[in-house]
């Protein structure tokens, strides 16, 4: 099975090749802005949660083997949990937009 985030940066890759080969007068506005800005955004966010995710576990573990305070286990997953939800809600209206988009009339 791939690795989550393996598969997110095959897809900014992807996405930083379309955007140098699009072309057009919009491109010419954006060449004076920093590369990468939104990409490295997705990219970092995705790698934070993948920690959250992985500390998660690790405490998990911990707290299963009595190695663990109940109270930082509890903490953790919380926060694994809301990640998550955050990480579906973001891809969610990801999907949306791009639905829009296709949907828009040439």
């Amino acid at each position: 099975m791939p690795n989550p985030s393996q598969s997110i940066d095959a897809a900014i890759s992807a996405y930083a090749n379309a955007s140098k080969t699009g072309g057009g007068e919009g491109l010419k506005a954006r060449d004076g802005a920093p590369q990468g800005d939104f990409a490295g955004l997705v990219k970092d966010a995705v790698q934070e949660a993948v920690k959250i995710g992985e500390r998660s576990e690790q405490l998990s573990v911990q707290g299963i083997a009595d190695q663990a305070d109940l109270s930082q286990v509890i903490t953790a997953v919380a926060e694994a949990e809301v990640t998550l939800q955050t990480v579906v809600a973001v891809r969610d209206r990801v999907i949306e937009a791009y639905r829009d988009i296709v949907r828009m009339p040439m």
